[in-house]
């Protein structure tokens, strides 16, 4: 009879070790997941920078967030002439005072102001020239309170 306890007692030993949860964590499905990601970020990001990256900020957009150093600005008042920074700057000088100013600079980002009445080809031009010199990261400066377009 004690033999028949010992062996029932060791089943319920062997059964407990086959059905104890496993301790282990299988990383095959994350990884696998994580180079499909992958994949198709590598694939999206170069459809994503289609045409010249700008920051075009809308009437109701709150605003871009402040520099450590003095913000590059442009203006072009009604006169058509080209301000870099409170001086004025003659058109065939624009690209090189740019990558001069630009030299010294730790950011990138210019802020473009121009008055309504300029035509829209003259600072097309003026992006242009922008682009020519290095800077890709242009911010065209209008005032609050336009018209929405949200109906």
């Amino acid at each position: 009879m004690s033999a028949a306890v010992v062996k029932r007692v060791s089943r319920k030993g062997r059964g407990r070790r086959r059905n104890a949860p496993m301790a282990e964590i299988n990383v095959t499905p994350f990884v696998d997941v994580m180079l499909v990601l992958l994949v198709i970020f590598m694939v999206a990001a170069p459809l994503m920078t289609a045409g010249v990256p700008l920051n075009l900020p809308q009437t109701a957009a709150t605003a871009v967030p402040a520099e450590q150093e003095e913000p590059l600005v442009i203006s072009i008042p009604v006169s058509g002439e080209v301000i870099v920074m409170d001086e004025p700057v003659a058109p065939d000088r624009i690209v090189t005072h740019l990558r001069t100013i630009l030299a010294g600079r730790q950011s990138e980002r210019v802020f473009l102001r121009a008055d309504g009445q300029i035509p829209y080809a003259r600072v097309v031009e003026v992006m242009g020239a922008l682009n020519a010199a290095g800077l890709t990261d242009i911010v065209l400066v209008t005032d609050t309170g336009g018209p929405r377009m949200d109906g």
